[in-house]
């Protein structure tokens, strides 16, 4: 398992790490917040971004793709995370067109792969209906009737749902509530009568909304993968997910440790560098091995995403692998960065608020550190 990019993944990390310095900076965030933008992300970036082929990265090249694998949307996700773009690539090309490609079919690949490689779609996947996350519990109902099915029900927290073309809802059609047994996917019109989308402002100032769904019809053909069974399939594209959120958050923390050293070689007390404190030089040493170990362990779950080996079992192990650990080290990494900046730190102005902050939301999304623990004793007969 390769746990050092390739030299064509380390040539598009330079090409990809230039544009988000350059085009993408923190600050186009600060802006979308300020302005409290209607879209939330901005759009010349995203057209940007299509132009060079970003949202076709593991798209495969018979619909429109590059089939650059995981390996590479995961080095995009990792510079995006360092200046914190807000964009469509995780919910639009990580859920959404995975999502697709893993589970529609080739009527369905053709019709919406290759819209989402030009832009023309937007994806928005909805499966949560409480709080927390938990992609079994799952109340909303599809009963079916002649022409197709009925759906009611709600979705909470929905990444980019008030800008999606279309919505990938998990529905039951069969089981009880919180039974794996049961869950179908439907690939639903946003614009389709009895869909309500409200959008929530989230913390991090990326977009989310919670959605209702009154009697809304869909046809047949709107069933995406196997009635009854969608549970492991939608499963198995939460985790190639995790793993790619996972991939932002190396890039967020390793952005939040090259600020707090660089500040730690300017700032003076007492009249020498905060640098030079040896107490404080140990937190940074901590938290280097700590990212370190993060690093290898995103490389490997990405390498196993792209690796046809794998069984689904070994990337879900991964995946929860990757997710625990980044969530815990990327919690560290913010808190460190806040206090060591001292008071400057917890100021708006000064852009390290901003990685605390979205810390916080994609320690929760698609399930926390805890969440994540508990499935990884549970995949291990624990």
């Amino acid at each position: 398992m390769a746990l050092v990019l390739t030299e064509d993944q380390q040539l598009l990390k330079d090409s990809a790490k230039g544009f988000c310095l350059h085009n993408a900076p923190i600050d186009v965030l600060r802006r979308l917040r300020d302005s409290k933008d209607e879209t939330g992300f901005d759009e010349t970036v995203w057209a940007q971004m299509i132009e060079l082929g970003w949202p076709g990265m593991a798209i495969p090249e018979a619909y429109g793709g590059f089939e650059f694998g995981y390996g590479g949307l995961g080095v995009l996700l990792e510079e995006t995370g360092r200046s914190l773009v807000s964009s469509p690539l995780i919910a639009s090309v990580l859920l959404g067109a995975t999502a697709i490609n893993k589970l529609g079919t080739e009527e369905q690949k053709q019709e919406m792969l290759a819209a989402i490689v030009s832009g023309e779609l937007l994806l928005a996947l909805g499966i949560d209906e409480k709080m927390s996350h938990r992609p079994a519990a799952v109340s909303t109902t599809a009963e079916a009737n002649a022409d197709g099915y009925i759906i009611s029900g709600c979705k909470t927290f929905v990444l980019d749902g008030h800008v999606a073309t279309k919505l990938i809802v998990s529905a039951r059609t069969s089981g009880e509530v919180d039974s794996e047994a049961g869950i179908s996917l439907f690939v639903i019109d946003a614009a389709a009568e009895g869909v309500a989308i409200n959008r929530t402002w989230m913390v991090d100032s990326r977009n989310a909304a919670n959605i209702s769904f009154d009697n809304v019809h869909v046809s047949k053909d709107a069933v995406l993968g196997e009635i009854g069974l969608g549970f492991a399939g939608l499963d198995q594209v939460l985790d190639v997910a995790r793993i790619g959120v996972a991939a932002e958050m190396l890039g967020s923390m390793q952005e939040v440790f090259d600020r707090t050293l660089v500040y730690l070689k300017q700032r003076e007390q007492f009249g020498v560098l905060i640098g030079s404190f040896q107490g404080l030089q140990h937190r940074m040493a901590d938290m280097y091995s700590e990212i370190e170990l993060c690093k290898s362990t995103v490389r490997g779950a990405l390498a196993a995403l792209d690796n046809p080996d794998s069984t689904a079992k070994e990337i879900a192990i991964i995946a929860s692998v990757a997710k625990a650990k980044l969530s815990e080290i990327m919690e560290v990494v913010s808190n460190e960065g806040i206090q060591l900046h001292g008071g400057i730190g917890m100021t708006d102005e000064f852009d390290i608020g901003f990685f605390i902050k979205r810390a916080r939301a994609a320690q929760q999304f698609l399930g926390d550190a805890n969440f994540h623990r508990d499935r990884y004793a549970t995949l291990n007969g624990f």
